[in-house]
């Protein structure tokens, strides 16, 4: 079963920083795109960042770009957000997706395989 396990949330204060790591056991995804989705409660999940396969294009949500930053070590078979700034809108339950695409999508039915999520909580 493949599985994607999320790690790294906590509650830090407004302004801090915060690093996920999204590693993937029992299967590589070097050929996959790779996302992190968010979900607020009460709300829809919403995509915050992806990068190819290549490691190239990464593409962010206009609420993180400039804060936030993806990347991703192949050879690790893990994905990072580096999360900068943070801002008390930003908390939620923080999900890694896979998934095998033509480019980058934001939609949260492009990708097939999920994680369980890690909760991010920013205080104001």
């Amino acid at each position: 079963q493949v599985q994607l396990i999320e790690s790294g949330g906590g509650l830090v204060q407004a302004g801090d920083s915060l690093k996920l790591s999204c590693t993937a056991a029992r299967r590589t995804f070097s050929s996959h795109t790779m996302a992190w989705f968010r979900q607020a409660p009460g709300k829809e999940r919403e995509f915050v960042a992806a990068i190819y396969w290549s490691g190239g294009s990464p593409r962010y949500a206009d609420s993180v770009k400039g804060r936030f930053t993806v990347s991703r070590d192949n050879a690790q078979n893990t994905m990072y957000l580096q999360m900068n700034s943070l801002k008390p809108e930003d908390t939620a339950v923080y999900y890694c997706a896979a998934g095998i695409m033509a480019g980058i999508s934001t939609l949260p039915r492009a990708y097939i395989y999920w994680g369980q999520g890690t909760q991010v909580t920013v205080s104001s």
